[in-house]
């Protein structure tokens, strides 16, 4: 931000520009490539259709994304002409220089992660790197929408938007008005309760928005007014408001859960069932400190009473809403309904609830944005994921992860040391990465080792997103504190200073889901055992 209010910010956003589309351009090149020799594969997909038809939709798609990039660079057609022509430079210099020359890779690298230090969007930063290294090692750069590709035709894949868009249908309806009555009813005559309705209901909601700061978005503005007039203190309101934000990031059916399932090839209803325990337990104790901190009596004065009618029609109001959860998970968890099935049921049923039953979304102009936002949100995960994938099969053809397993177990004897050193490791990842990259680029890494230290892959995996969870709170990269500081008009000092005891009891409910496995293996072994 300070760059960008500087005299040099101009200069920088216009560099950024330049390489985030010189990059795009070599990943559309990259795509051609890529149609080119599936063309002459002639692969057909279903009634005589080639497979190389669709997949032109991925050039296509990075052409596009490099044109939006130009038109956003400048406001006059001059400037974008200056970037267009500046960025097809660089990449005619690229596809130029020698791979094998000394100077490809260290020039290569140093324009990338330049542009990545000026706020260059992160696929940008990924795509360029593994354009960079594959070219250096005489790869094919194709090679980089293969696993795109790849990507986009896994068969859980769908599961991901159509639960993101239940998601986005709860934060943009009344639902969370209806849902915070609900806990406020349930839970709001018992001391501390206002912050116990805090870490459910923001919980609750993460679970389905994938803590993407929807969360802090979406209730922030209901519940900082609810904990203020319980007479919490503003910091404390604010920390525990920033660190729920991430709350809920082990309930299914979140949206790393499907993704770490993915990656590490492991069964999605593990992931969800394995994350149950862990994610109560971190709700339970983020609740318990929220109780701790919740003023005395004398302050507050007598608490209001039970009252069983509020309740009543509080549950009345949002019954539709609490039946979400058994739409989606119960297909699942019962064996109807895969994945993607409970997905779009879910989807189909919450648009249902909120568009028919309560009316808060209009079928024409509130459901056009609503898909307009999470299509951009998907579209963009998607985008980075895919390049991040290109990413890790560098990685993979450079037999990183089987060096990493050999030096780790021969530098390391304890599983249980194993698991401290990778705690201090992700969590430094997830202070400077955010989570989707860092699932598709560290966990094809930590799974290997994981195996080889006996470690049950669906326990590591909570492991890596409880870390996670800690990772959206820590400096300099916490999104959530950056999401807090703009919701709550905060200065980032303040909302970084609030969200500690937040980082504290995370850190320590990370070190009880990391050594006592059986949190995490109890219910995927009673629903999967014989």
């Amino acid at each position: 931000d300070l760059l960008a209010k500087s005299r040099f910010g101009p200069v920088a956003r216009g560099y950024t520009a330049v390489v985030g589309v010189a990059i795009t351009i070599y990943l559309t090149l990259a795509g051609l490539r890529f149609v080119a020799v599936e063309r002459e594969a002639a692969t057909t997909i279903a009634y005589g259709v080639s497979a190389w038809v669709l997949e032109l939709s991925i050039p296509i798609g990075f052409g596009l994304v490099a044109w939006r990039i130009v038109r956003g660079a400048s406001d006059t057609w001059r400037g974008r002409i200056i970037v267009l022509a500046s960025s097809l430079a660089i990449a005619w210099l690229a596809d130029a220089i020698p791979a094998d020359s000394g100077l490809f890779v260290p020039l290569g690298l140093a324009v990338v992660l330049s542009a990545t230090v000026l706020g260059a969007p992160i696929y940008t930063v990924l795509g360029g790197i593994a354009l960079v290294l594959f070219r250096a090692a005489e790869v094919p750069i194709a090679a980089v929408t293969v696993e795109h590709y790849q990507l986009s035709t896994n068969a859980t894949l769908p599961a991901l938007p159509l639960f993101t868009l239940a998601g986005y249908v709860m934060a943009e309806s009344g639902a969370s008005r209806r849902l915070i009555r609900l806990f406020q009813a349930l839970v709001g005559h018992i001391r501390g309760g206002p912050g116990l309705l805090t870490a459910i209901a923001c919980a609750f909601f993460t679970s389905f928005t994938g803590a993407s700061g929807v969360t802090i978005l979406a209730l922030g503005g209901l519940l900082m007014p609810v904990l203020i007039a319980a007479n919490y203190s503003e910091r404390t309101a604010l920390g525990l408001l920033t660190g729920t934000g991430s709350l809920g990031l082990l309930l299914p059916p979140c949206l790393p859960l499907i993704l770490y399932a993915i990656i590490a090839q492991v069964d999605i209803v593990d992931m969800f069932l394995g994350g149950v325990i862990p994610g109560i337990l971190m709700v339970a104790m983020v609740g318990a400190w929220a109780i701790a901190k919740a003023p005395p009596p004398k302050r507050t004065g007598p608490r209001p009473a039970f009252r069983w009618r509020e309740a009543r029609d509080a549950v009345s109001d949002a019954k539709w809403e609490l039946l979400i959860p058994v739409v989606a998970l119960g297909g699942m968890f019962s064996g109807l309904a895969t994945a993607v099935e409970a997905a779009a049921l879910t989807a189909f049923y919450t648009l249902f609830v909120e568009v028919v039953i309560h009316r808060d979304l209009r079928i024409g102009k509130d459901l056009t944005r609503v898909f307009a936002e999470c299509g951009a949100l998907v579209g963009g995960l998607l985008l980075v994921l895919g390049v991040a994938l290109g990413f890790t099969n560098y990685l993979v053809d450079a037999e990183v992860p089987t060096k990493a397993v050999e030096w780790v177990t021969a530098s390391i004897e304890s599983p249980w040391m194993f698991l401290l050193l990778l705690n201090v490791f992700l969590i430094v990842v997830g202070a400077l990465m955010d989570i989707y990259s860092a699932l598709v680029i560290v966990v094809p890494l930590i799974v290997p080792m994981g195996v080889a230290f006996g470690i049950d892959p669906v326990h590591l995996g909570i492991v890596f997103l409880a870390n996670a969870e800690l990772g959206y709170l820590m400096p300099p990269m916490g999104e959530n504190v950056f999401i807090a500081a703009l919701r709550f008009e905060k200065p980032l000092a303040e909302v970084f200073r609030s969200v500690i005891p937040m980082v504290i009891v995370f850190a320590v409910a990370v070190l009880l889901i990391t050594y006592i496995p059986a949190l995490t293996t109890t219910l995927p072994a009673l629903v999967g055992g014989p």
